[in-house]
């Protein structure tokens, strides 16, 4: 018994190269650990700095009052409500471009088709573009061209541009990810293309639309140059009574009174920084919400 136990224990025994195995296995687990920390720091810090230095601005007066004394006190009011238009009408004019556009390159579009690549290409390359280029073109399309002015409807069209591919490629994807036996079925049953699509298809992409949603409202919230010459004003002493009305704007709020205005308290900037960043932490909590929601309710 002795020499068989004895067999074992050396039969059985770690050989040098799974030793080494392990040994690099716990090195590179370890340093992709560090890798996920170091990405987490930043944004700890960012959030630290934003509460202790924005916190004491933050106020029921500070988000319902306007700017007075020069911007250098009051409170965000006209800006906050001018980033819920530009990212609502943004929103109308994106989405439904952009999914319709997901759904035809997904069930519609011959894959090695020329308009196909030509599409592709365009979208791809719709996204490299930078904001400030997005920012001339809503100058010369929007406001020159199509004479809407420096409004809210041009600024808003601009930032539906820009965020286009977001909502595109992420649709587009979500689609993709719907088995395609399902839309076999459905066609078996004698349902037509768009019923399935509608009825089946749509349905169970939401979630990964909704992702592109959201990224586009994170995005839009958050970009200056796009607005700065087409429709967001430094300072209104009033509110916008439509959309072909000028608007101010938390990021260009944000700028002006951080770069261009002197003697503003220093919460003022970070107090604005912190309720921007409020916005798209909600917003981003609420579609994560409501994707693990939807998500439960697949039966796939």
């Amino acid at each position: 018994m002795n020499s068989v136990s004895g067999t074992h224990s050396v039969r059985f025994q770690a050989e040098p190269i799974n030793l080494k195995n392990a040994q690099v296995q716990k090195l590179v687990k370890i340093v992709l650990g560090l890798m996920a920390v170091t990405l987490v720091i930043p944004v700890a810090l960012i959030i630290l700095t934003l509460l202790q230095k924005g916190s004491p601005a933050i106020s029921w007066q500070f988000l319902t009052t306007f700017p007075s004394n020069g911007m250098t006190a009051g409170g965000i009011f006209p800006a906050l409500l001018g980033t819920v238009w530009l990212v609502a009408i943004s929103l109308l004019a994106s989405v439904p471009l952009g999914v319709a556009a997901a759904i035809y390159l997904s069930e519609y579009a011959p894959q090695d088709h020329w308009l196909t690549r030509v599409i592709n290409l365009a979208t791809i390359n719709l996204a490299g573009v930078p904001s400030i280029v997005h920012a001339l073109f809503g100058l010369g399309a929007f406001v020159a061209f199509f004479r809407l002015g420096t409004s809210i409807l041009a600024a808003s069209l601009t930032l539906a541009v820009m965020t286009l591919p977001v909502v595109i490629v992420a649709s587009w994807e979500s689609l993709q990810s719907v088995p395609q036996a399902f839309r076999e079925a459905c066609w078996n049953m004698g349902a037509t293309r768009w019923q399935t699509i509608w009825h089946v298809v749509l349905p169970n992409a939401l979630t990964g639309i909704l992702t592109g949603i959201i990224l586009q409202v994170s995005r839009a919230a958050g970009e200056t140059a796009p607005i700065m010459f087409t429709g967001a004003a430094f300072f209104l002493p009033f509110l916008p009574s439509g959309i072909m009305d000028q608007t101010m704007a938390l990021a260009l709020h944000l700028f002006t009174i951080s770069t261009q205005v002197p003697g503003v308290p220093e919460e003022i900037p970070f107090g604005v920084a912190l309720v921007l960043f409020g916005i798209v932490l909600v917003v981003n909590a609420f579609s994560i919400w409501l994707r693990m929601y939807l998500r439960s309710k697949k039966k796939w």
